[in-house]
């Protein structure tokens, strides 16, 4: 069992501006989700568990070790996946997985035939092998990501807004190889895509600003406001009025008219209907209300 053990962590640039403010996880083994709108600090906190930046304070243990006085425990084992990843123009998927494969220290030749062999089926891309990795589709790009990442059998892989921009075939073929992925080391996701954590994930922090405002298991969380969520489809003028008089959590555009949420212990009116809360729904309880267009459900 890995455990990555992450106390305080800050980061501010230097332009001031501060990405991540007093961040406190212990995440092991499995898939942990990382939801938060852009600007959150998952990113700024992946590239900091990754070892690409160093906190300002605060520090990051994996399996006991301090990852800033001992990089190379956490780079020898990990297998990153960015938001935006390039690829070398005119070269086939099985040249890059071996040219990848040398830098990360698989010198030799059989072990790492071998091993790209695997993975390639492991993504359903050995059929692709020799095409140019810049001429495959969006989904098959995510998947090379995958494959590069877990060269080296790594311990923790970071996958950062995996699925966006990805079909619905797509993306249900690449969180499924994620969740098989998930089930023997750390796998973190990191995702503005609400579903993506609900199918996925046995626990999750949310992010905003900078700060965690929770974490815990996904279906826990949800159960906190079993019989708190009301909806109502009202004409988009009247808008403004229900936000001053009830707490709404989202809006949304149904058949031309706009469908509110509201949380309340009780039926906040007669004409208000209950309804099983969603993540969204939490996500959208904890956060301000100037991020909930910002986070997708799909």
């Amino acid at each position: 069992m890995h455990t990555l053990d992450i106390q305080n962590i800050s980061k501010i640039y230097p332009n001031d501006v501060q990405a991540l403010s007093n961040v406190s996880l212990t995440i092991r083994n499995g898939m942990y989700g990382l939801l938060g709108a852009n600007g959150a600090g998952k990113s700024s906190l992946m590239r900091t568990i990754a070892t690409l930046q160093s906190p300002s304070s605060g520090k990051i243990l994996f399996n006991g070790v301090d990852i800033q006085k001992n990089p190379d425990i956490v780079r020898k084992g990990l297998g990153y996946l960015p938001q935006e990843f390039g690829v070398y123009p005119k070269v086939s998927a099985v040249e890059l997985l071996h040219h990848i494969a040398v830098l990360k220290g698989i010198t030799n030749k059989k072990d790492r035939s071998r091993q790209i062999e695997e993975l390639l089926h492991q993504t359903n891309l050995y059929e692709h092998r020799k095409k140019h990795v810049h001429t495959y589709s969006g989904g098959m790009r995510q998947r090379f990501g995958i494959a590069q990442a877990l060269l080296g059998n790594p311990q923790i892989i970071i996958v950062d807004e995996p699925t966006a921009g990805l079909d619905p075939e797509e993306r249900h073929r690449f969180l499924n190889l994620l969740s098989k992925i998930g089930e023997n080391i750390i796998v973190i996701l990191s995702t503005h895509i609400v579903a993506d954590i609900y199918n996925l994930c046995s626990n999750m922090a949310v992010l905003d600003k900078g700060s965690l405002v929770v974490q815990g298991n996904p279906s826990e969380l949800v159960s906190t406001l079993e019989g708190k969520i009301w909806k109502k489809t009202v004409p988009a003028i009247e808008l403004s009025d229900y936000r001053e008089s009830h707490h709404v959590i989202s809006t949304r555009l149904a058949a031309g008219n706009t469908q509110i949420h509201v949380l309340a212990d009780h039926a906040p009116g007669n004409d208000f209907e209950s309804v099983a809360p969603t993540l969204e729904d939490f996500y959208f309880s904890v956060v301000s209300n100037s991020e909930q267009q910002t986070v997708g459900v799909s």
